[in-house]
């Protein structure tokens, strides 16, 4: 079995617990999970974790994302995406350079309302349930938040453009928020995710990729290790017997238990490949981040044999070093 994180192209067309599903046949092993859902008309960059790595999707989920969208003016739908009925239709009559001001007046942090058409939940129904039904229940406003947002082309009523954003942005609904800013109206006609943190969309591959790879008996090659996501840690190894037993049990060891880790030649190349793959700095948003990514605390782990035991926390006042996120498990 497989344990880390493999970047996938998501297509058009599927979602992404299809994609789950579908790794699951062409890789044989069931414990997959994604990192955040792509709406199935949407494509690009799906990090989805594999074996133990699944202990990193909450890591991963919140992580700043970048699109690009093609807004369409001149109509409002249900679904705020041109999948859906059109509400409302109005003429453009704006100015390439009003549409600039109001793309980029987005920037920053804004109160956004969450569309209908999500799965987000209102008395324990998912929105899209009810809006299905022919429901529309009042939404409360949430803080998200536009790190970056540019135009890239401007062909009315079509405006092409690149966002970056924090964890829970819809762009469906900004493309609306601008419409309705620009007084014509606007739903989103095209989305794709060129990058989640440090995945970029000219790493991913496709489902037919990843089962050539399979065939090849190459798709551990692309597959980023889960040791590799905590890079930056400096690297220690537990001593035979005694220092073993007790990270093999989950348990605190004493720091004369462990020793720093040298590694031979070809694995020090390896990790520090794998730390320029994928910085730990970048994961460092949230709580459990913070806790996880302290150079100045936290070690990886190793038994003996070199195994990956985990992030392990240093307690001053016991003066041992205790088990912050394991992942010899399964």
């Amino acid at each position: 079995m497989m344990d880390g994180i493999i970047n996938v192209y998501k297509e058009k067309g599927y979602t992404s617990h299809d994609v789950v599903a579908k790794l699951r046949g062409i890789l044989r092993m069931k414990k997959i999970g994604h990192t955040g859902t792509l709406d199935p008309d949407a494509e690009g960059v799906l990090p989805v974790c594999l074996g133990k790595a699944t202990k990193l999707c909450d890591l991963l989920t919140d992580k700043t994302k970048t699109y690009q969208a093609v807004m369409l003016l001149g109509q409002e739908t249900d679904t705020q995406d041109t999948t859906g009925t059109v509400l409302a239709r109005y003429p453009v009559d704006v100015t390439e350079d009003e549409v600039r001001g109001a793309v980029e007046s987005f920037l920053g942090p804004y109160m956004q309302v969450p569309p209908m058409y999500s799965a987000l939940k209102v008395n324990g129904k998912k929105l899209y349930e009810l809006a299905r039904a022919g429901k529309e229940v009042e939404r409360e406003a949430r803080p998200v938040e536009i790190l970056e947002i540019h135009v890239d082309a401007v062909e009315l009523p079509r405006v092409t453009m690149t966002v970056s954003c924090s964890k829970g942005t819809y762009i469906r609904t900004l493309c609306y928020d601008i419409g309705r800013k620009l007084g014509c109206g606007g739903c989103m006609e095209h989305l794709l995710r060129t990058r989640v943190d440090v995945f970029e969309l000219a790493d991913s591959l496709k489902l037919s990729q990843i089962e050539q790879l399979r065939d090849r008996g190459e798709v551990e090659r692309h597959v980023t290790p889960v040791d590799g996501v905590f890079a930056a840690l400096p690297a220690y190894m537990a001593v035979p017997g005694e220092g073993d037993k007790l990270v093999h049990n989950g348990n605190p060891v004493s720091g004369e238990l462990v020793v720093r880790r040298g590694g031979t030649p070809a694995e020090e190349a390896c990790m520090k490949d794998a730390g320029q793959v994928l910085q730990a700095h970048s994961f460092e948003q949230g709580e459990l981040g913070k806790m996880l990514f302290n150079p100045q605390k936290n070690i990886r782990v190793y038994d003996s044999e070199g195994r990956f035991i985990g992030v392990y926390g240093y307690e001053e006042s016991k003066r041992r070093y205790k088990p912050l996120k394991v992942f010899l498990g399964g």
